[in-house]
C-alpha cells in the first residue's frame, strides 16, 4: 500500500486522518502509542527524527509537520475540494489552518504538557493555569469562526467537510480535556457535533476510540 499514515489517537494527526478517510484513497492507518513512548524509539525515529505525529509516508517519501501534509493532500485529491482553490477564499482558509496550528495547538500543548516549556513544578503549574484562561479565550474565537464564517453548506473550509473542520473538533476535544466545558461554547459545540456524525469521520472516531467530550466537572 503506497500511502500510509502514522497518528496517535486524539493527536491532531486526526486531521489528515479524516482526510484520507474522506479520499476514499486506500491507505494505511497506524498507530503511534506516545503514551508509550513509541514515537521516541529507533524504527519510528528512522522516519521522523523529531519524533512527531503525523507522518505521510506516500510511495516511499516521507512528509511531516500537519499543515504540509493537509496542503499535500489537498494537491493530491483535487476532486475532494478539501481547500477552495479561488485565491483570496483559499488564502483565508490556510490563514485559519495556520492559526490553529501556530496559536491555538501550542497553546494547548503548555497546558498538556507543561514539562516541556519549565523543569520546575510551580512555574508548570503556573503554565498550566495561564494557558488554560488564554486557551478558553482561543474557543471563544473558534466560536465566532463557527458563528460568521461558516460556507452556504455549513463546513469552515468550503463547500464541503475539510480539514478546518476536523482541526475544530480537536481543538474542543483538547479544550474537554484541558477542564473547559465545551458546551459553552453553543454553536461551536454544534459544529462538532455535525462534523463527529458525518460517516466517514465517525469512522476515524471509532478507529481512534475517541470519546468527543471529556469535561468533567469539579
Amino acid at each position: 500500500m503506497s500511502l500510509k499514515l502514522y497518528f496517535s489517537p486524539g493527536a491532531c494527526s486526526f486531521v489528515p486522518h479524516v482526510l484520507l478517510q474522506l479520499s476514499g484513497a486506500a491507505f494505511e492507518p497506524t498507530m503511534v502509542k506516545l503514551h508509550k513512548g513509541e514515537q521516541y524509539g529507533e524504527e519510528y525515529r528512522a522516519i521522523n527524527p523529531r519524533g512527531q505525529v503525523p507522518v505521510l509516508v506516500d510511495d516511499g517519501k516521507v512528509i511531516t509537520q500537519i499543515v504540509a501534509i493537509i496542503l499535500y493532500l489537498d494537491q493530491k485529491f483535487p476532486e475532494a475540494k478539501f481547500l477552495p482553490t479561488e485565491p483570496v477564499a483559499r488564502a483565508k482558509a490556510i490563514e485559519v489552518l495556520a492559526w490553529m496550528n501556530n496559536t491555538v495547538h501550542p497553546t494547548f500543548t503548555h497546558i498538556f504538557m507543561p514539562q516541556k516549556f519549565s523543569d520546575q513544578a510551580d512555574v508548570q503549574a503556573a503554565l498550566k493555569t495561564f494557558n488554560t484562561q488564554v486557551y478558553k479565550g482561543l474557543l471563544s474565537e473558534l466560536e465566532s469562526l463557527v458563528v460568521n464564517h461558516l460556507s452556504p453548506s455549513g463546513w469552515l473550509s468550503g463547500e464541503v467537510l475539510g480539514p478546518l473542520d476536523a482541526y475544530s473538533l480537536t481543538l474542543t476535544r483538547w479544550g474537554s480535556i484541558a477542564g473547559i466545558d465545551p458546551t459553552t461554547y453553543p454553536s461551536l459545540w454544534a459544529h462538532v457535533n455535525r462534523v463527529a456524525n458525518d460517516v466517514q469521520v465517525a469512522q476515524v472516531i471509532e478507529r481512534e476510540r475517541l470519546q468527543l467530550n471529556l469535561y468533567k466537572s469539579a
